[in-house]
This record gives structure tokens, C-alpha cells and sequence, in this order.
């Protein structure tokens, strides 16, 4: 760790109050084209719903990863945004306070509330999400402490909703002159802007982590299912999510990282593709696993060097333990207790792919 930085992590990104919803009355409804697949949760339409399960806790991107950070080991603090005048941004601070987070760079709004949302859980374990971005979406240039992002070896940047993106182009300059190295948990909201615009946000990073969906819409490149003549499901790795990797680097010295549910995780440092398949968990909700992961990633790239296999493993194992538990930031693991696990494990492996 750098002992001239203040903080090993300055993390920014929303910050929320959810409100899980479970009712094993959903419909989990597939389907299918040749150029897509989807699945939707459905209830019927003007019925009543019972209600399975119920709960409240503390979540947002910016939230989930600064607590995982602590839980590794690592100084840390949080730049989140919230409503000055309501409650919630007390229990907030406290729970942060709780888990060591240091809170003096919460940005406070006179005209926004807390962030919120509700979670639908369905009886797979899978959800979706309401989201209400309140302050979250509401992040300018002007709240910005950028002197603490200076005094930070790392800054990791959650989805920003809304107006919030607008700063991301600003935050990765900022990072890139100061010597602060940068990974980006890419939204879909900064996506949208298209590849040209983000590709000079990806040249400031160190890190870069998205979902296949998010990979598909920045480079315009879809995943093609398998068909009756040809079966890429059958390939080392699918030869799409190989073009988006090689595309997303162009110009950027970035380790990509693509994660795609139950397909695994795949991540390419410009020479070779590792791929990691997920571990083994029984899944209780899969809300905040996106979170752990990448800054989990991202905590073993800088506790350990530039390993990605190592990296891929940790990252897997502590997203496996969050989807067994009922809450985002419910299961964060410790190196010791990752590296207990994979050892319990040992045929979970990340593979390396040369590519020719």
C-alpha cells in the first residue's frame, strides 16, 4: 500500500435504502430469437400479490463496494450523494461508520432525497429492480472533493445514474494526471453515450468491468446463440465475447473484465483471455453480487499484483458467498476466508486462453 495516500480506496457511486420484496408467486417467462435471448419476471396483471419475505437494507453501488474494500483490509472512503433534510442519510452515515468507511466526503443535497429502491426477489433467487435515483442522480462537478480522490491510491467508480454521468469524463482526467490509478464499474446510462466518448474514459483506467448486456450495447456487438450448424456454446470461448474484449482495449492499456451470469466471467489483459466459471453457491439473491465482484476484482489486482487468474477465483468465490444471503452487503468474505474456500475447492480453477 502507498503510506503517502491517505486512502488505498476512494469509492463513488450511489448510495440507497432497498427494500427487498420476495413472493414465490412470480413467473419467470423465457424467450428466445436468433439474435437474442431474454428472460422476464412477470405477476399477473391487477392481481394481489402475497408477500413471502420482507426486508430493509442499506445498498447502492458506491455503498456495497466501499464496505467490501474495508472488509478486505483496505482504508477506505465513500463519495455518495443524499438528501440533507431526510433520515435516512444518518442511518447511512452510521452504517458506514460501523464498518469503518470514512464519511467525510458524503455529498449532502438541499433539493434531492435519499436514493431508494424496491427489489423483487423471485423464487430463483434472481430480482429487479425499482430504482428511485433521488440524489444519486443528481452528482456535479462542484460536490466533488477532489483533493481526497488525490490523497486516494484508487479511485473506483460505481454506475452513475442520471446527470451524475456527466462527471465521469471529468473524474477519469482527474485520476489519470494525478497518479491515482482508476477502475470503472461501467452503468448503462454512461454506455448510452457510445463507444467514442467512453473509449477515452477507458484510456484513464486501470480496471474496467461490465456485464455482457452493457459490453453488447458500448461495442454494438451482440452474442450469437447457438444455432443447428453452428455451436459456440461448444468454443473455449465464444469468438463475440472475444470482439468485444479486443475492441473495448483499442487505444487502452485497461484489463476488461466481461461478467455474464451463469456463463462465467472472462477478462483480457491484451495479450490472453482468462476465463473463470462461477462458484458453486445456493442463491438466495443475486443483488450486490455485480458489486462485490468487480471491486473484489479489483482488491486482489492491488493486494496481489497483476494476476488475473488469482483475481477471477477471489472475485468468484466472494460473489458466490453474497447470492447466499438475503442483502447486498450480507456474506463479504475476507482474503483469508476466499483463499479457505478456494482451497476447499481446488478444482476451481480460472483457465488462461492463448489466443493465436
Amino acid at each position: 500500500m502507498d503510506k503517502e495516500k491517505k486512502y488505498d480506496f476512494m469509492t463513488i457511486g450511489s448510495a440507497t435504502i432497498d427494500y427487498f420484496i420476495e413472493s414465490d408467486q412470480s413467473i419467470i417467462a423465457s424467450y428466445s430469437t436468433i439474435k437474442a435471448q431474454n428472460e422476464l419476471m412477470c405477476f399477473p396483471y391487477g392481481a394481489k400479490i402475497e408477500i413471502d419475505d420482507f426486508s430493509r437494507n442499506i445498498g447502492g453501488g458506491g455503498l456495497n463496494t466501499a464496505i467490501n474494500f474495508s472488509q478486505l483490509g483496505f482504508t477506505v472512503a465513500s463519495m455518495a450523494k443524499m438528501g440533507k433534510r431526510d433520515e435516512i442519510q444518518g442511518l447511512i452515515k452510521k452504517h458506514l461508520k460501523k464498518f469503518k468507511v470514512n464519511t467525510e466526503t458524503i455529498i449532502q443535497s438541499e433539493s434531492h432525497m435519499t436514493g431508494f429502491s424496491v427489489i423483487l426477489v423471485s423464487f430463483q433467487g434472481d430480482r429487479t429492480v425499482l430504482a428511485h435515483r433521488g440524489a444519486n442522480g443528481h452528482i456535479e462537478s462542484k460536490d466533488i472533493d477532489y483533493e481526497a480522490i488525490k490523497n486516494s491510491k484508487w479511485l473506483y467508480v460505481a454506475p452513475l445514474s442520471g446527470k451524475s454521468n456527466r462527471v465521469l469524463d471529468t473524474l477519469a482526467t482527474y485520476a489519470k494526471e494525478n497518479n491515482v490509478n482508476l477502475a470503472i464499474n461501467a452503468g448503462t446510462t454512461a454506455i448510452k453515450k457510445g463507444h467514442q466518448y467512453f473509449s477515452n474514459i477507458i484510456k484513464a483506467a486501470k480496471i474496467l468491468v461490465l456485464n455482457k448486456d452493457e459490453a453488447q450495447l458500448l461495442t454494438k456487438i451482440n452474442v450469437r446463440p447457438d444455432t443447428k450448424t453452428k455451436k459456440y456454446s461448444k468454443e473455449a470461448i465464444h469468438p463475440d465475447i472475444i470482439a468485444m474484449h479486443k475492441k473495448l482495449r483499442t487505444n487502452s492499456k485497461a484489463i476488461i473484465v466481461i461478467t455474464d451470469g451463469k456463463n462465467g466471467v472472462s477478462a483480457y489483459d491484451g495479450k490472453n483471455i482468462y476465463k473463470c466459471g462461477e462458484f458453486p453457491a445456493t442463491v438466495v439473491s443475486t443483488l450486490g453480487a455485480g458489486d462485490c465482484f468487480a471491486s473484489t476484482f479489483t482488491a486482489t489486482i492491488e493486494k496481489f499484483g497483476k494476476n488475473i487468474e488469482k483475481a477471477l477465483e477471489y472475485a468468484s468465490v466472494n460473489a458466490a458467498s453474497i447470492v447466499e444471503h438475503f442483502g447486498a452487503q450480507e456474506g463479504f468474505l475476507s482474503f483469508e476466508e476466499i483463499q479457505k474456500r478456494l482451497d476447499s475447492n481446488p478444482d476451481f480453477k480460472a483457465e488462461k486462453i492463448v489466443l493465436e
